[in-house]
Parts: C-alpha cells; structure tokens; sequence
C-alpha cells in the first residue's frame, strides 16, 4: 500500500490507464482539427469525434446528434438553463431547481434572476430528498425548465428523477439534470428518466479534464439553446470552438467503460463503502451518515463526528485526501449549504467528512483510512472539554430543521 491515498472520488478521478492509451495518439500523430474538411487529417479527426459522440450516446441511451460538447459540466450546466432561458422568454419566466444543486447550477439561476426570470428553490428532507410533490406545487404557467441533480457531489443521495422528469413531460416542461456523479455509477437512460437535457463531465469517470458534454433532447420535444460562445457554429451552432480531439477520445472511452463495468464496479464500492462505515461506527459514538442509507451513490459515505472540527480531522489526515463538509469562502470556513439544507445545524455540519471511494482503492487502502480516522477522532476528542462535558449524552448535537419557505 503506498502513501497518500485518494479517497475523494467526487471531486476529481484519476485518468484510467487504458483512457491514456486511446488519447495518445491524437496528441502526435493523428492531430488534425475536426473542422478541417479537405484533407486526411481532418477528415480522420472528425471520424473519431464522430465515433466518440456515438459511443457516448449509446452509453445514456440518447442519439450521437443530441451530444454536445463542451468544456465540463459547469458550462454544460450554464448553458442548459441559460440556453432555454434565452429563447422562452416568449413562452416563461420561471425556472425550478432545489437547494442542493451543484453551484454551477445555483449560480446560474441567481444570475437569471438578475435578469428578471423568477426561481423557485425546492427543499429536501432531512436525507436530502426532493419531494416530487413539492416540484409539482411549485408549477406554474409560467415555468420553462425544472434542473434537479442526478446524484447530490456531497452526501450521494439519489433523487427520484424518473418521477420528476414524467412530471416535468406531462406538463410540457423542459426537465435537465446534472449526472456528472451518477453515470458509470448508477444506470441512467435518459429515455426511460424523461431527460430533456443532461449534464456530464469526463474526468468524474476517470476521463481527461476539460471535456464534458451537454445531451439535448431532439425529438419528442426538440429543445432550442441560445449559445452562450459564438464563433464558427461547431457542434450544431449551439458550442463554437475547436473541438479537442484526444480530450473526446478519451472521455469516449472514459464512459463506455464505467457503464460496461458500472454493475461490478458499483457492488465493489458499496462493499468497501459498508465496511469503511464499519470499522468508524463500531468503535466511535456520535457518528452520524449524512444522507439517505439506501437511496445513495455506491460510492459515497459522509459522516459527521461530534465535538470534533472537519477541518482538523483532516489535518490529522494528511496522507489521506478526503474532503470536509465546510468550503471556504473569503477569509471565513462556512457549512456546506448541502448540510444545512438538511437540517444540520453549524457544529455538525462543520465536522463532517465526505468519503469518495474509487476505481483503484483497495481493501488494505479502507482498513488503513477507517483505523486512522478513529485514531483521530479519538485524540481530538480527547483534548475537547466540550466531549468531555457531554460524554454519555446521546442527544444529537446542533441539529436545525430549516424552513422550507
């Protein structure tokens, strides 16, 4: 077992070696511009987009034509709801999402509100699950798009898309979705999910960085983007830019993989996920899962210590990268806005730690990160007075139930 190890899965993979491979090429010998239309190097680059784009269709079930590339899934994001909101100012004004969506998405619903366009923010129950009810009285004549997350990046809840996509269809509204966390993970048809749009992101499913997609629906309806890059009119008039070859390649070959082993793959994690929560709860009080324990990603386990600082355990877990449920902003350490919007009150949701297991942990990898956190929390805890006052409680600190206007 070599030191550091990964174990933050949600915010980046590696680059599967067999990815590599299949890029490689395009960096040397086959480097033409996809765009070039009169020679063989153009015409050999824009064959294998072409066969990348079909691949990655296949993989979600949609048409190599509805696949538009970009640079990752934030512009994917920016540009779905961005995209309906430029041409259906004739038809609505208004846009639903919830509030744990990624900050691609909660960005780009406050910018159109500075634009006029009214949004409704849904809530989520204390496991991080929207009620398809709440979406369905959140409708109005004037709604255009609802954009609910596949798979939240921070707690791995699953939310029911397939009801709200057909909820989203029986009234006519275009339904988007952000995957990046759930493709390769879980099975997604954007068919069978009454998907209109769908954001993916390569490098999530141990593909290059740079390279993401947007699937846009083209029949049954065919949805209309206003392009937020002008410039050349690739990829259909809605993304200019030159395309870049060997970043599609692999982020081809990127998600034909993860779907083809997704079933395996999955059952593996969710087995060294389990046994990670094993050894931490067995020998620790006062661990609480945050998320659902049954509707969640294979992959993910996010725990909250009591009486213990996130960003001090981490600091205590140097050769381990994880990732805290506190993001930085300005000079201030602030709660994840995901944890507070399931009802974690500031000191629970300041020691929380999310787990992203990969492709390439091991099972010596996950005895050696569970035995070390409990080392830790066991030492912090052990120079906090406040444990110490509060040893034998069983009340669950800093719990918050947020209203859901």
């Amino acid at each position: 077992m070599k030191l550091p190890i990964y174990m933050d899965h949600h915010a980046t993979t590696p680059v599967d070696p067999r990815v590599l491979e299949a890029m490689l090429p395009f960096f040397t010998e086959r480097f033409g511009n996809a765009a070039s239309r009169h020679h063989s190097f153009g015409w050999d680059a824009e064959g294998a987009v072409e066969k990348a784009r079909q691949e990655i269709a296949d993989a979600i079930g949609a048409e190599a034509r509805e696949i538009i590339f970009t640079s990752g899934a934030t512009e994917s994001d920016n540009l779905a709801l961005k995209g309906v909101a430029g041409v259906g100012a004739g038809t609505g004004d208004h846009i639903i999402t919830s509030k744990i969506e990624h900050k691609a998405i909660l960005d780009s619903a406050q910018h159109l509100e500075r634009a006029d366009l009214n949004v409704t923010y849904v809530p989520v129950d204390s496991e991080g699950l929207i009620d398809p009810d709440d979406v369905r009285r959140a409708i109005t004549d004037r709604t255009i798009l609802i954009s609910i997350m596949y798979a939240n990046n921070e707690i791995g809840t699953i939310q029911p898309i397939r009801e709200i996509g057909a909820l989203a269809h029986e009234r006519g509204i275009v339904f988007h979705t952000d995957a990046v966390q759930a493709v390769g993970r879980i099975p997604v048809n954007v068919n069978d999910d009454h998907i209109d749009m769908m954001s993916l992101t390569a490098h999530k499913m141990y593909g290059p960085k740079g390279i993401g997609a947007l699937y846009v629906r083209e029949r049954r309806p065919r949805i209309r983007l206003a392009p937020l890059i002008d410039g050349g009119g690739h990829e259909h008039g809605v993304r200019s830019g030159t395309l870049p070859v060997p970043l599609i390649v692999g982020f081809a070959k990127a998600i034909s993989l993860a779907v083809q082993e997704a079933i395996q793959e999955s059952s593996r994690l969710a087995a060294l996920r389990d046994r990670l929560n094993e050894i931490i709860t067995s020998r620790l009080d006062e661990v609480y899962i945050n998320g659902s324990a049954t509707k969640r990603l294979p992959n993910n386990l996010n725990l909250s210590f009591a009486y213990v600082e996130g960003e001090s355990l981490l600091m205590g877990m140097k050769d381990v990268a994880l990732s805290s449920g506190s993001a930085c902003t300005s000079a201030l350490v602030e709660p994840s806005y995901v944890l507070k919007a399931v009802g974690l009150g500031e000191e629970l949701a300041h020691s929380s730690i999310r787990f992203g297991l990969g492709r390439f942990n091991t099972v010596e990898e996950v005895e050696y990160v569970g035995n070390k956190i409990v080392e830790t929390v066991n030492r912090l805890r052990a120079l906090s007075p406040l444990h110490e006052l509060k040893k034998g409680q069983s009340v669950r600190p800093g719990r918050e139930v947020e209203s859901s206007s």
